[in-house]
């Protein structure tokens, strides 16, 4: 990115633009300190567009074998469990697995670049080739849960183009859902009863977000002067709709986030924390992790000894897998924000907030204070990010592979809690 080449002026980026922009991409963010249509070349385009692709074949690549390795470290009572949980995806050997999960990304690719390509050509009158170019590009974007745009207010001038908008949406849905559970819904998306709970975690968890997003957003931006109220009844809930699904990890967005209503603010940085599925191109906690300690609070309260989902009681290694990835996520959201805000001179808390957390939950929505920020500012940013994409999968996978069991226990103490 620090070519002259990649730039569209004269010179080179400087050593932070090309970072930030770089491993933006890598880690399948979407956050930009520049105007990524007009800032890059084509050649800089294109290689934003690689690297996009690489990064989120890359990581889901990077969980799949995380996975096989956890899996084949069990002993063989375990591995067997693992398997059947895993409904399949441990099935072959890693290069068959690898081979569908490219064959599904590049399928969906295609198809999102079809439609898209046809509306940009018959519907703005592009020309063929420019149409196809950022059918393309915006595809890869999507599916890979990116975010980069081609435009510098991102999808707003297509708000009320359903043509536009709903592929976009359904290819971030797609990427984010994770390709386990992809999988599994190809084979037995006819008995909902077989699916493993990882599948049922993320189904129904996703569908409950989805729902209560969508409905935060109508209901607090519906008559908000500066996102959905000029719209129309049917351009609103197009926007709430896509908005709803950027939120979980696309990181378009059609609407201006910087005039959302505070209480908007405040749901969609919970919206951005949580994230997508496991194993998937999305970032976060992983919607999963948050459902796990929802159950586990849940039977907490009802004096239940185990957590139990659908008949399948959840080992504690598993829980406490769960709330080490969400505190450390808590933690490293908290220090971000207090190391953007001692950084920088008169940025609001909310907004150092929200894109800390876009940062770390690879979201790439902003309020456009990015731009601005000092280098050093950016640099935090860039290290939530890298940090935020590899970490819950590497802080996961090596709890899994230290667990180990003891031969003796010590006497049991009961702190006083609350």
């Amino acid at each position: 990115m620090m070519l002259p080449a990649a730039r569209a002026e004269p010179g080179h980026a400087p050593f932070v633009t090309a970072l930030f922009t770089a491993t933006s991409a890598v880690c399948v963010t979407g956050l930009s300190v520049v105007d990524t249509s007009a800032y890059w070349s084509n050649f800089g385009l294109v290689l934003l567009t690689v690297l996009s692709q690489i990064g989120g074949f890359g990581i889901v690549t990077l969980a799949t074998l995380l996975s096989l390795i956890v899996s084949r470290r069990l002993g063989l009572r375990s591995r067997l469990l693992a398997q059947a949980e895993s409904a399949g995806l441990f099935e072959g050997n890693l290069g068959r697995v690898l081979i569908r999960i490219a064959l599904v990304m590049f399928c969906s690719e295609a198809a999102i670049s079809l439609v898209l390509t046809l509306r940009f050509w018959l519907g703005y009158h592009y020309s063929f080739g420019r149409a196809v170019w950022e059918a393309v590009f915006h595809a890869v974007q999507a599916f890979n849960n990116a975010g980069f745009a081609l435009y510098p207010d991102s999808l707003i001038r297509f708000v009320g183009d359903w043509w536009i908008c709903v592929p976009l949406a359904l290819g971030v849905l797609g990427g984010s859902i994770g390709f386990p559970v992809l999988f599994e819904l190809a084979r037995e998306w006819r008995t909902p009863g077989s699916w493993s709970t990882h599948t049922r975690l993320t189904v129904w968890g996703t569908v409950i977000l989805s729902i209560f997003g969508f409905f935060v957003f109508l209901t607090f931006e519906w008559s908000n002067p500066g996102t959905l109220g000029p719209l129309s009844t049917p351009g609103k809930i197009l926007s709430a709709f896509t908005q709803d699904v950027m939120t979980r990890s696309g990181g378009f967005n059609s609407i201006d986030l910087g005039k959302m209503n505070t209480e908007t603010i405040g749901v969609t940085n919970a919206m951005m924390f949580i994230g997508g599925g496991s194993a998937s191109t999305a970032g976060g906690i992983k919607v999963t992790t948050f459902l796990l300690l929802a159950f586990v609070i849940w039977a907490e309260l009802r004096g239940e000894p185990d957590v139990v989902i659908k008949k399948r009681r959840i080992a504690e290694e598993t829980q406490r897998q769960a709330l080490t990835v969400a505190l450390l996520g808590v933690a490293l959201v908290a220090s971000g924000t207090l190391a953007l805000i001692a950084l920088t001179d008169d940025i609001p808390f909310d907004r150092a907030l929200f894109e800390v957390t876009s940062a770390f939950a690879t979201v790439g929505l902003s309020t456009g204070i990015t731009p601005g920020l000092p280098p050093a500012a950016q640099l935090v940013l860039v290290i939530l990010m890298y940090v935020g994409r590899v970490g819950t999968i590497a802080v996961g996978t090596a709890i899994a592979l230290n667990t180990r069991r003891r031969l003796y226990r010590y006497p049991e103490e009961r702190p006083i809690v609350g």
